[in-house]
């Protein structure tokens, strides 16, 4: 199975996606399954994870919507309040909801402490319980306290977005991969391979400058715990969807036939349970 384990759908608002600043205006606009299908097939790719832009139960519900209407969005990666008290009757309703295979929050732009909450970390250990995947979305500035947060939770499934948005454009690696590598120590955390060129100068990137995080990441997690995801729309920014995807292929092309297909798919499908 090849899958994009990482993209987003959504109708633009900009006062429920103020996060898109004018410089971004490239993405300021809705992004619907129909747009990225022809871009899924070009690919050849089976299918693909969506994942919450929003901080809302609104976002989670239209995201299973679209799955019920397309039957190629073979998981979607929701939002939920992990620190209510109400969580378990809210899990309790979706359920029956296959298609939600996993949570997320915008941990990146809250303060490292926030990840070492107690009823933050209750709550991670509750969707453990209930078979679902946990999808971090950090700065490096995270990493010591996501670390934490992974001891504290050492039988839940994580992945980490974007390899964790290294400083590509500054070139910086050392520190990160040093904190990074800590988190690869446990067997339970996965990494994405997505969202590397809007770290990088979206302008002026080449993918030379891309090759030493992804080797990092090789060496660190191997393809057993690596998925390659889009991050379209907002990879649109720094470059077209098969730019990026072009990247990935030319990368695992100088893998074993067997490790290619984990990174291009197989990892997410087991991750995610689909």
């Amino acid at each position: 199975m090849r899958l994009d384990s990482h993209q987003h759908f959504w109708e633009y608002d900009p006062k429920r996606q103020d996060w898109i600043s004018p410089e971004m205006s490239r993405i300021r606009r809705n992004f619907r399954p129909a747009d990225l299908y022809p871009l899924l097939q070009d690919a050849k790719m089976d299918g693909c994870i969506a994942v919450q832009a929003e901080e809302n139960l609104r976002e989670t519900d239209f995201l299973l919507d679209l799955t019920a209407q397309h039957e190629w969005i073979l998981g979607i990666v929701g939002w939920a309040d992990l620190k209510s008290d109400t969580l378990e009757e809210l899990l309790d309703d979706y359920s029956d909801k296959q298609k939600l295979v996993g949570f997320r929050e915008v941990l990146q732009s809250k303060d490292p402490e926030y990840i070492l909450q107690k009823n933050f970390i209750r709550g991670i250990r509750k969707i453990g319980t209930r078979g679902y995947g946990y999808d971090i979305l950090i700065f490096p500035t995270h990493l010591s306290a996501t670390l934490e947060l992974v001891n504290k939770c050492p039988d839940q499934r994580f992945v980490i977005d974007h390899l964790a948005k290294p400083y590509i454009k500054a070139g910086e690696w050392k520190d990160w991969k040093k904190a990074v590598s800590l988190l690869a120590e446990r067997e339970l955390v996965h990494c994405k391979l997505s969202g590397m060129i809007t770290e990088a100068d979206w302008k002026t990137w080449t993918p030379e400058q891309l090759f030493p995080y992804l080797e990092i990441a090789l060496e660190l997690f191997g393809p057993d715990r690596l998925m390659y995801g889009s991050d379209w729309p907002v990879c649109l920014l720094a470059g077209e969807y098969e730019r990026f995807w072009e990247v990935i292929e030319q990368f695992t092309d100088a893998l074993s036939p067997s490790e290619k297909d984990k990174i291009m798919g197989e990892t997410a499908a087991e991750f995610y349970r689909i």
